[in-house]
């Protein structure tokens, strides 16, 4: 459609509504002859009068009276692409959000997300899914609408904020008869190990550190879920490597102890990520800010020099020595 044909369009709307020549010059703000001159361009364009003399008045013709609801809904339609949207306001939402992320997030950062979103737009819906190698595309594609990671390289376009940060350590069940207080580097490689991988991608950072040591471990069990793997060591003499503040959250609930591990991990960043067509969404900045306020009142303190990737591609990928 050409601007002429939504002018012409808005024209005819008016003429229709008032049956008047005058009157749509007056609903217009224009001169009658310019809407005689406009009508006539229009009479031309649809081979009809539309608008007829009957006495003192004009009156519609059958095809203008045909025409008039369909005029008048798609007038209405192209009013409102350049009317001035209200005020945001959370409390009226009704709108539904895809968000990419692991089961630590929604037992770490969710209660305190949850209470935010219930208390301020109990009409919004949120959809988790499981975090996958192609949230980044998935972001592009509108398939997701915010993702929620350990990210590394992105995308150029993609925004990315920091929500928080978290180290690891080793969970063994409680009563393990080969782990004591401590654990030393050489216990914990015999060990068998329990490992997350939400991407299902086997190695990371964990086994890149102790290949710069010339060690591996055996991974037995490979879970995409935080709280399966836990509940597998709690049932087991496997070790497992995760995140603190899940560990702390359900440890005590699961029987399990937390004990340092044996070699220096740096701490990881968690982000949120989204496409850039979102950051004038006000609905969906209104999320992301409820998502940042609930990270912070969980965990309101930053782990120096956190990564914001912690897996093979953090040093390069080694070949790992076989045991």
């Amino acid at each position: 459609m050409e601007s002429s044909d939504l002018a012409q369009l808005v024209t005819l709307d008016a003429l229709l509504t008032e049956e008047s020549v005058s009157g749509a010059a007056r609903r217009l703000g224009l001169s009658t002859p310019a809407v005689s001159h406009a009508l006539a361009r229009l009479r031309e364009r649809f081979d009809d009068p539309l608008l007829v003399r009957a006495g003192r008045t004009m009156v519609l013709t059958p095809r203008a009276l045909a025409l008039r609801p369909a005029v008048r809904d798609a007038v209405t339609v192209a009013a409102r692409v350049f009317t001035r949207p209200e005020p945001f306001d959370p409390a009226r939402l009704s709108r539904t959000f895809a968000l990419s992320a692991t089961d630590y997030v929604l037992v770490v950062v969710g209660p305190a997300l949850e209470a935010r979103v219930r208390a301020g737009a109990p009409g919004l819906d949120l959809r988790f899914v499981p975090n996958a190698v192609d949230d980044a595309e998935r972001l592009r594609r509108g398939e997701t609408d915010l993702a929620v990671g350990i990210y590394g390289e992105l995308p150029p376009e993609l925004r990315t904020r920091v929500l928080l940060t978290d180290r690891l350590v080793c969970v063994v069940r409680e009563g393990h008869p080969r782990v004591g207080r401590r654990l030393g580097l050489d216990a914990f490689v015999r060990l068998d190990h329990v490992q997350v991988a939400p991407r299902g991608q086997p190695g990371g950072y964990l086994d890149d550190a102790l290949a710069e040591r010339g060690l591996a471990r055996r991974v037995v069990r490979a879970v995409p879920y935080f709280q399966v793997a836990l509940a597998m060591v709690a049932a087991s003499d496997d070790v497992l490597t995760v995140s603190e503040r899940i560990a702390r959250a359900l440890a005590p609930g699961l029987g399990l102890r937390i004990v340092e591990p044996p070699l220096p991990l740096a701490p990881f960043a968690l982000s949120m990520v989204w496409h850039p067509r979102f950051d004038a969404d006000a609905a969906h900045a209104w999320l992301r800010e409820r998502l940042v306020d609930a990270a912070s009142e969980v965990a309101p303190v930053r782990h120096e020099g956190a990564r914001r990737r912690l897996d093979a591609g953090e040093a390069g990928r080694r070949r790992r020595p076989r045991r």
